[in-house]
């Protein structure tokens, strides 16, 4: 019955109920084992640079311009490689009141929220929640309005000495 029912649905609707299934699994899950989302939900990966006052910084991300990209981000990794990110990008511009969660996300992050431009108007860092609901995990807003937003591991952008103001040259891709 279900081999039929995939004949029928788009790709991306087979997709996401895919992506659906593995993450009501994944909440029925007690154990704390990352699950890797990578064969359910593909996410394409380019190169951006981060123009600091000093310095051009090269970080690899994979794009989350989907709504179903977007719902999954970096949840379930156990690891982020220190030269790399996730972008996620909207076809308009996010209130300043439409925040980030880090239900089910097992790494320390923070989070440069970008204006249309790529310039950066705000940083968070965000802890992982240890909450089993998600209403238990708090949300992390901007405070101001956002076109995009680059999550890296917790510390980076401090390291690297990125802050508000600083422009993230953006690939060409059309958010959905």
């Amino acid at each position: 019955m279900i081999a039929g029912a995939t004949k029928r649905c788009t790709a991306s609707l087979c997709r996401l109920v895919l992506l659906t299934a593995c993450v009501a699994a994944a909440a029925c899950d007690t154990g704390s084992q990352a699950i890797d989302y990578g064969a359910v939900l593909h996410f394409d990966t380019v190169k951006v640079r981060v123009l600091t006052a000093r310095d051009t910084i090269p970080l690899w991300v994979e794009i989350a311009s989907s709504v179903e990209q977007r719902t999954m981000g970096l949840m379930e990794r156990a690891t982020l490689p220190d030269t790399a990110g996730m972008l996620f990008m909207y076809p308009s511009d996010q209130p300043a009141t439409s925040g980030f969660w880090m239900f089910r996300t097992r790494i320390p992050l923070d989070i440069a929220f970008l204006d249309s431009a790529g310039t950066i108007v705000a940083i968070r860092n965000m802890p992982p929640c240890t909450a089993e609901l998600a209403a238990g995990c708090p949300t992390y807003e901007p405070g101001v309005p956002y076109r995009a937003a680059l999550e890296v591991n917790a510390g980076y952008f401090e390291r690297h000495g990125i802050v508000p103001g600083n422009r993230v040259m953006m690939p060409n891709v059309k958010a959905k």
